[in-house]
């Protein structure tokens, strides 16, 4: 018996284990207070469009929010700013990680509060009652330049529920949450088709398709009502994330892979259905549907394989249209004229910390970087997937002030973050913390 309690006594403490013990540990920064001027020798601004490095420049911070990036030599500092100078060492925006499992009660302990697999399509499931700010796995990315996360449900069903955007630095969910819902988690083959009594992949996309179809149907219930031509629909919690597909807030993140799955991805969500949705692993072929892709706007967030290598015979003929050969599925995308490629972890499938890694694999197996691909594959790019390109992704105006403070350039995997700024605030410092990554 005394066993059984010593593994309770663990199970009640581990949650707690590595969690910043309080909100000092996190400077106050400029929030209700001063501003910041951060100086550098280089800023990589990572914007999707527009300036991407500025030479010997400032930031200006006030609020939580980027005042204005410039050169230091016309770049005004106003009275009582407190300034930063970097000197050598570049700054960067917040990397932004689209595939996060790694947000919730520790696993050490056995701890999961989020179950999807009861029923194939949960689109009423939430992830937010799951998650636990102050985890260490947040804590050791933010180390590793994670500052903004996709908190979501696993594979194992068709429609695993919602997705949480959340913030990596700071103890209390409000101050972390960026939206909720922040996706809806669709699973296209590879997982669910084992769920219950074999569902295979056929029944899955008239799954799928079925579920889609109905809350649209709710959403634009909704739209009708809301525009007086149409009286006003019962509400219905597990139809209400379609409300936000349909308007176009946030998207929908698919795990798939193989190329004919991939291929159903973009021509039922996007093309057929007019949903806003991004692809996330996109792996074993998948860099085959890249124009189309690119037609209709589905951008390939890959990870954490970072190749399609070089499959037995076997593997090719139950992958279905595989390509032979070892292919770098960044650079298959690219090749494809696709610019909207990012990068994952399927933390804590790899940890999170290492998101930056899966970058560096992209440029080593053939991403083209002279445009600085494999840096706004981590920033800018999932940011925009996810309809946060407006405040998250790169540093411009009026975004959130997510700073990394690098060694060199961030993708590089012997560069090393020194400060991490999370809404002007820093939430990490090598030297007061302790180097973590």
């Amino acid at each position: 018996m005394r066993y059984r309690y010593s593994w309770l006594l663990l199970a009640l403490c581990l949650p707690t284990l590595g969690q910043a013990p309080t909100d000092a540990h996190v400077d106050p920064g400029d929030v209700g207070g001063k501003g910041l001027a951060i100086l550098s020798d280089k800023i990589l601004t990572a914007a999707w469009r527009g300036e991407q490095v500025v030479n010997h420049g400032v930031i200006l911070v006030k609020d939580g929010k980027i005042q204005a990036v410039g050169p230091q030599r016309s770049t005004t500092i106003p009275t009582g700013y407190e300034t930063i100078d970097v000197g050598e060492r570049w700054l960067a925006p917040g990397f932004v990680e689209l595939h996060c499992h790694a947000a919730g009660a520790s696993l050490l302990a056995g701890v999961n509060d989020l179950n999807d697999m009861v029923y194939l399509t949960n689109p009423g499931l939430r992830s937010s009652p799951a998650a636990e700010p102050g985890v260490q796995t947040l804590r050791m990315g933010i180390a590793g330049g994670v500052t903004t996360v996709l908190y979501i449900p696993g594979s194992g069903t068709n429609i695993g529920g919602q997705g949480l955007l959340l913030k990596t630095a700071f103890n209390r969910f409000e101050e972390n949450l960026v939206r909720n819902p922040g996706s809806l988690k669709l699973a296209q083959w590879g997982n669910p088709e084992s769920w219950a009594f074999g569902v295979q992949m056929t029944f899955e996309h008239w799954n799928t398709r079925n579920t889609l179809t109905r809350g649209i149907a709710y959403a634009k219930r909704w739209e009708a009502y809301e525009k007086g031509e149409g009286p006003e629909p019962a509400f219905n919690l597990q139809w209400e994330v379609f409300r936000d597909l349909t308007k176009g807030e946030i998207a929908i993140s698919t795990h798939t892979q193989m190329y004919q799955v991939v291929l159903m991805t973009i021509t039922m969500v996007a093309r057929d259905m007019g949903l806003p949705v991004f692809l996330d692993h996109s792996t074993i072929g998948g860099w085959l549907t890249g124009a189309l892709a690119k037609k209709y706007g589905v951008p390939a967030i890959v990870g954490p394989r970072s190749i399609d290598p070089n499959f037995s015979r076997g593997m090719i003929n139950w992958a279905r249209n595989k390509h032979e050969g070892t292919r770098g599925i960044a650079a298959g995308y690219q090749e494809q004229g696709m610019e909207m490629v990012g990068f994952n972890t399927d933390s804590p499938i790899i940890a999170q910390e290492d998101l930056l890694l899966n970058a560096a694999m992209g440029v080593r197996y053939g991403l083209d970087d002279k445009n600085m691909a494999a840096l706004r594959g981590l920033t800018i790019v999932p940011a925009i997937a996810c309809k946060q390109g407006d405040r998250l992704g790169s540093l411009e105006p009026g975004k959130d002030a997510d700073i990394l403070v690098a060694d060199g350039y961030p993708p590089d995997p012997r560069t090393t973050f020194s400060i991490v700024f999370v809404n002007g605030r820093r939430a990490y410092d090598a030297e007061r913390d302790g180097r973590r990554w």
